[in-house]
């Protein structure tokens, strides 16, 4: 019997997509404090939930942002960043003009690099013993 895992089902599969992104403001500088932290959170929440993601855990520090989502099966990993990173770039600078000023030299909020890993609910060990062990099975 299957366990009660938090899978999805898609037309023709199950699926449980989660990622944990890490990425900064561009120079690395410390420019995500006040209030500017709290927009960000709202401004992440509405971006995810237009696009069918889900915020697992979310967290903004001065100079780079940790978020767990988990995302539709339809949707490739760097997709994810990218819309995560352009839009949310777009309405904080909407809402923080001064930011906008800040940046205006080089154009852009976020630095160009990411980091993004899977999360997964069983290890690498348990699915290659999984998959070698499917002969015995027969």
């Amino acid at each position: 019997m299957m366990s009660r895992k938090p899978y999805h089902s898609a037309s023709h599969c199950k699926y449980l997509i989660q990622y944990h992104i890490i990425w900064c403001p561009k120079f690395r500088f410390s420019v995500l404090h006040g209030k500017a932290d709290i927009t960000l959170k709202q401004i992440l929440q509405k971006i995810c939930e237009d696009y069918g993601y889900r915020i697992k855990a979310l967290e903004v520090m001065p100079d780079h942002i940790h978020i767990f989502v988990d995302v539709p099966q339809t949707v490739a990993p760097c997709d994810v960043v990218r819309t995560l990173k352009s839009k949310s770039a777009i309405e904080l600078f909407k809402a923080y003009p001064t930011l906008k000023r800040f940046y205006a030299r080089c154009g852009v909020l976020w630095s160009r690099g990411y980091f993004i890993s899977t999360v997964g609910q069983i290890s690498e060990a348990t699915v290659m013993q999984y998959i070698e062990e499917q002969k015995s099975h027969e």
